[in-house]
């Protein structure tokens, strides 16, 4: 990447963090309001997913209009001209409030996502988990790092662990189908962690606290919202995130569902647990 786009996506990603964080105070103080819970048909939606979603775009749109940007969120997607997103160079895949089932639970497993897609790859990530005030970022080629709320900066390493005897696999409290409690129960790693969201999971690996994440679709599948952001996070921070065959996922086509078998690893043993899981699931 030249020095120039360098210089353009660090003033992006600084853009892309302070947006993060408002949208993070945003949630918490609506956690205990009146939620306004309805259902789109993908799942619940409260009044906070909205408002996040509108202080997100009104954020990045009013910081960034000298630029030519589409935009791809969950809450709009359905509404803005597709044709707009599949030919930009550059568009922001946002989920503004990843997990809304936790967060009508109060858990405080829930999370922001914010990611810049060039060429169906992202090149820019932010994950927020407003309820523990930690802000993950990335930038494609420049490593990971997590941020406090008091300004501290750390970068964030997945682990080394290599046996697959000590990789735990970060699992969902409430996507829990026959055929993935199948494959978790013939999986090489046995060991099993639980946490709410897609952020949570892949800041979860890129903290060493968890090393592997599987998904495979069903009737639905994850979305671009649910992917593009911990994606980079977690590939900065040294960890591999694939197709079951090793292809990358692409961002921003016209189906926005990630279909098939996906796992998000340490690195270490990754391909060969993603032979494992299409064996498991060949003979399911």
């Amino acid at each position: 990447m030249e020095t120039r786009q360098k210089g353009q996506l660090k003033e992006w990603l600084a853009i892309a963090r302070e947006v993060g964080w408002g949208a993070g105070e945003i949630l918490l103080k609506a956690e205990h309001a009146d939620l306004n819970i309805q259902d789109d048909g993908e799942g619940p939606v409260t009044a906070a997913d909205t408002a996040a979603n509108t202080y997100i775009l009104e954020g990045l749109q009013t910081q960034l209009q000298d630029h030519h940007f589409a935009y791809l969120t969950e809450e709009t997607f359905k509404t803005e001209p597709e044709s707009q997103r599949l030919t930009a160079p550059y568009v922001w895949i946002i989920d503004p409030l990843d997990g809304t089932k936790e967060f009508i639970q109060h858990s405080g497993e829930y999370a922001v996502h914010i990611a810049l897609v060039h060429q169906h790859r992202p090149i820019l990530a932010v994950v927020v988990r407003p309820a523990v005030e930690r802000l993950y970022f990335a930038s494609l080629g420049g490593g990971a790092f997590v941020e406090q709320r008091d300004g501290t900066i750390a970068p964030v390493q997945v682990s080394q662990r290599t046996q697959l005897d000590e990789l735990i696999v970060v699992t969902s409290r409430s996507h829990r189908s026959d055929r993935l409690n199948h494959l978790m129960q013939q999986f090489p790693c046995q060991t099993q962690k639980s946490v709410g969201s897609l952020g949570g999971k892949f800041a979860a690996i890129a903290e060493q606290e968890a090393d592997v994440y599987v998904s495979i679709s069903g009737k639905s599948a994850p979305k671009d919202w649910d992917l593009a952001a911990p994606e980079l996070i977690l590939t900065e921070a040294g960890g591999k995130f694939t197709h079951f065959d090793g292809t990358p996922l692409l961002y921003n086509q016209e189906d926005v569902a990630q279909w098939g078998g996906l796992l998000a690893s340490n690195g270490q043993r990754h391909a060969e647990l993603c032979a494992a899981a299409t064996k498991i699931l060949a003979a399911y």
